[in-house]
């Protein structure tokens, strides 16, 4: 079994060292639909086993059933695991599709005590802020957090969705371990100035919904006619609609690269991801979220998959040709501010 751990790497400078892909935890109890406890119970179990040591929660999920869900494997295996998890985003309870985000310092200092105790643990190993409040200035809430570090509840510091001026502006406070920004073959917009200030800095980049929240597997094409109700990505312009239509007809290279390496379309997805510690000269740790077993030794198999110069030319125009944002309202994402 050994033959099948992944690599591991150091995430920024001084950062904790991880297994080269994690595992974003929050559809195992948020977002996307049903789920099965027992069966993501034993995808985290064989996510270890393959040397995936870095896990991805937030106070968010669920209202904080996925910190409690998840609290259980993370005591089991302390010393082996790299817990992260976040604060910042809350839904408004008189409207719950709305999100409120709070980066004050009586807030962080609430919710770290109510990820320490749903989790179960003394301390957090990465703590992100989830995203940017705008009337906090960053330096306040980077300070804020920096206490925790002092005071032991936080190991290390991340941010989420911030530009480079703001990841600049944090790192002259506190050391910042990780940045976590959406980056896929569909979402290159952190490759305009947010990357190279994170290589500048020496800081790791985690990026989440590699995948494109699965739509670059192959999974589904249009969120309308294909997901449930209460499933987070009927809200998302990319994947409804003519959007939709048009997207899905730019994975036609990614599904010849899939066959021509024997691979699946999501393999070759993350390993494009993976590929860009090189080209970027950083740390790159994507998350990739999965419910099942065998989509997490399909996931970590993709880090062994090299693309050529040549295959990722073929790769290259996707992006610029996506049709619709990543989100509804873009103001809270680095993006929308950039």
């Amino acid at each position: 079994m050994g033959s099948e751990k992944i690599d591991t790497v150091e995430l920024g400078t001084g950062g904790p060292r991880v297994g080269i892909q994690g595992l974003g935890c929050m559809g195992m109890s948020f977002a996307y639909g049903p789920t099965d406890a027992d069966a993501a119970r034993e995808t985290l179990e064989r996510a270890l086993e393959l040397g995936v040591t870095l896990y991805d929660t937030a106070d968010l999920y669920g209202s904080g059933e996925n910190e409690k869900f998840i609290g259980p494997f993370i005591r089991n295996y302390r010393d082996e695991v790299v817990l992260a998890t976040k604060f910042a985003l809350s839904l408004d309870p008189a409207d719950p599709t709305k999100r409120v985000i709070r980066n004050d310092r009586p807030y962080i200092r609430q919710a770290v005590e109510g990820s320490l105790q749903r989790l179960g643990v003394d301390t957090i190993d990465l703590y992100y802020m989830h995203r940017r409040d705008t009337s906090v200035p960053i330096e306040e809430t980077v300070g804020a957090m920096a206490e925790l570090v002092a005071e032991g509840k936080v190991k290390h510091l991340g941010l989420s969705e911030v530009t480079a001026s703001e990841l600049r502006a944090a790192q002259a406070v506190h050391p910042i371990a990780a940045l976590q920004s959406e980056w896929s073959l569909f979402s290159r917009d952190v490759e305009n100035g947010v990357v190279a200030a994170a290589a500048e800095l020496g800081v790791g980049f985690v990026p989440y919904s590699p995948l494109g929240r699965g739509f670059l597997t192959g999974s589904f094409v249009s969120a309308e006619k294909e997901l449930g109700q209460d499933d987070f990505r009927r809200q998302q312009p990319r994947f409804t609609g003519d959007n939709a239509t048009v997207n899905a007809a730019l994975l036609e290279p990614v599904h010849a690269l899939a066959a021509a390496h024997g691979a699946t379309p999501g393999q070759i997805a993350l390993a494009w991801v993976q590929q860009r510690a090189e080209v970027h000269g950083l740390s790159v740790v994507p998350i990739p979220g999965t419910r099942r077993r065998t989509r997490i030794e399909e996931n970590a198999a993709a880090t062994r998959i090299r693309l050529t110069a040549e295959e990722l030319a073929l790769l290259e125009p996707i992006a610029g040709k996506v049709a619709g944002d990543r989100y509804a309202d873009m103001t809270f994402t680095s993006a929308g501010r950039g």
